[in-house]
């Protein structure tokens, strides 16, 4: 073979060199954006579905510890459709049971999701007061506003988290229905035409909550076994969780105290 032989094979080799190398990362390229769009495309693992059979209950008691206080007097006559004097609503105590403390799973539902509920919750305006006084609701349902007073309320919540609004609400006019997008807990709300009128939606993103009554007693029903983190929020008072694990068909129960100046 001659020299310029030899040169044309050489020239040819590195040809087919080039061509098998530029179809291999094409191929490897294929299969890399492949994996890629297959990873891109894949469902997000769905959580494990809770089982009925094997749901916990959880109640307890609120309690305040130590002297409570008085409660604060309100002066309505500037309106002769309220009732003249009353009491405000923040810290109410019956033989050391406290009301209106707000109790939700603050922690261990994982990546749980649950259905936003159908039927709305009500908010009540009656006798120039908010009924109830603590609110919980689902993110994303709907809240029913009345008013059965014979004067005009003006509805104002101040959220740091949701969108801030302030409507009118004359006397017998239609229900507003409004909903709050995220969570967000003790969320005020006021009436700027009575200012006494206060309140607090809680905002939360699964139906595992309740509102201490008059007695102090809660109840939250319905909750998977599991290690959980308990929160008990009052308006003055502040925050207190408890860590808890409930085994499947457990009744367990979960009271907590609050002290004055706490």
């Amino acid at each position: 073979m001659n020299k310029k032989n030899s040169w044309m094979v050489s020239i040819g080799m590195l040809g087919l060199c080039a061509l098998l190398l530029t179809v291999a990362c094409n191929k490897n390229t294929e299969q890399s954006s492949n994996t890629t769009a297959e990873k891109q495309a894949a469902p997000a693992p769905m959580s494990a579905p809770i089982d009925p059979a094997t749901v916990a209950t959880v109640s307890g008691q609120a309690k305040m510890g130590g002297i409570a206080p008085k409660p604060a007097k309100i002066d309505m006559s500037q309106d002769p459709a309220c009732k003249g004097m009353n009491e405000a609503e923040a810290v109410v105590v019956d033989n050391g049971n406290l009301a209106n403390v707000f109790v939700y799973i603050k922690d261990g539902l994982g990546s749980r999701t649950f259905d936003v509920p159908k039927d709305p919750v009500v908010l009540d305006q009656s006798g120039c007061k908010y009924h109830p006084h603590v609110l919980g609701v689902m993110a994303g349902q709907t809240v029913q506003i009345k008013n059965d007073d014979q004067t005009t309320h003006n509805i104002h919540p101040t959220p740091k988290d949701n969108r801030e609004w302030n409507e009118s609400q004359p006397p017998q006019s239609a229900p507003l229905e409004k909903n709050f997008a995220r969570e967000e807990i003790m969320l005020p709300v006021k009436c700027n035409q009575h200012p006494w009128m206060k309140m607090y939606v809680n905002v939360v993103k699964s139906p595992f909550y309740a509102v201490t009554d008059k007695s102090g007693k809660y109840e939250i029903k319905g909750l998977p076994p599991g290690d959980y983190t308990i929160a008990f929020v009052h308006e003055k008072l502040g925050e207190q969780d408890q860590k808890i694990t409930v085994a499947p068909k457990d009744s367990k129960t979960v009271d907590q105290t609050f002290k004055a100046g706490d």
